[in-house]
């Protein structure tokens, strides 16, 4: 029975994973091992669960039933071990992030350094992209997000206060194209457009003002798939660039950077810490959670 209940949670967790490589890695394992097991599963019920190629892994009809069955029970064990744990264990153990660099500088790292000075047990890995990953599919704990970007099925805690956008370029380029003062007024401007992800348009920038919104489809002479560089040559004089406040805020107050359409920047939700409600939590990860989650009061 033991065999038994360790083959169906090794099961379980390539089917989650839909690989046995980061199945594997996960539970610190070799993948001969689990794979092993899933074969010897599969021999004991008499039916295929799970289809193979050399790309991807999947359940089969009968394996996505016994996976509905089995993550409830599975998951409630899991989840009472991890409580006991709690009681008397130091948490331990690694947490995978994926976030991007404006998020990590301004909101994550200051939390994560102490987090990390308090528990030396815990190894935290941080993937830096802006992207927005498959946090299931490439076998991250939680992504860091603008909270308006958290999918329907995620659990998404806020980890920051609210932010504003912000328009910004040089002064010296202002000085010899002059400053918009409409949204309309970036059609002559020249734009540092930012597009993460390679099979998708470049972001629209968003306005707002007295109930009036404004989408613009902005044009220049670059498009950066990272922040930090539009930033950058933002200051070098090449055009304007429209990025969350707390990335530019030192250069408006040396005046390396002129902000521009300020009352056209209102405040939204900043950012959060997104995960699924199905994984199972581990004590690292719940500390993770409890460090981050933003409190007014505190922060």
């Amino acid at each position: 029975m033991r065999e038994e209940l360790n083959d169906m949670t090794l099961f379980m967790a390539v089917a989650e994973h839909k690989s046995f490589t980061r199945a594997a890695a996960q539970l610190d394992l070799s993948q001969s091992a689990v794979s092993h097991a899933v074969r010897r599963l599969e021999a004991n019920v008499g039916i295929k669960l799970l289809n193979r190629t050399s790309r991807r892994v999947s359940t089969t009809d009968a394996g996505e039933k016994l996976l509905a069955a089995l993550r409830p029970g599975l998951g409630m064990i899991q989840s009472r071990i991890e409580e006991l744990r709690l009681l008397g264990d130091v948490p331990r153990g690694l947490v995978r992030l994926s976030t991007s660099k404006p998020a990590l500088r301004t909101v994550l790292w200051p939390r994560l350094s102490e987090l990390i000075r308090d528990y030396p047990e815990i190894q935290i890995e941080l993937n830096l992209e802006s992207r927005i990953t498959d946090l299931a599919e490439e076998g991250f704990d939680a992504g860091v997000r603008l909270k308006e970007f958290a999918g329907p099925d995620m659990i998404a805690v806020s980890i920051g206060p609210p932010i504003r956008l912000a328009a910004v370029a040089s002064p010296e380029y202002f000085k010899t194209h002059g400053v918009p003062e409409h949204p309309d007024d970036l059609d002559d401007h020249a734009c540092l457009a930012l597009r993460f992800q390679s099979h998708t348009p470049a972001y629209d920038w968003e306005f707002e003002k007295d109930g009036e919104e404004i989408v613009k489809k902005v044009n220049g002479p670059f498009i950066f798939s990272e922040s930090d560089i539009a930033v950058e040559a933002a200051r070098a004089g090449h055009g304007i660039a429209f990025v969350t406040e707390p990335e530019v805020i030192d250069d408006i107050d040396r005046g390396t950077l002129r902000r521009v359409l300020a009352d056209w920047c209102p405040p939204f939700e900043g950012y959060a810490l997104c995960y699924s409600g199905r994984r199972n939590i581990s004590s690292a990860f719940r500390l993770v959670i409890d460090r981050l989650r933003y409190d007014p009061a505190r922060d």
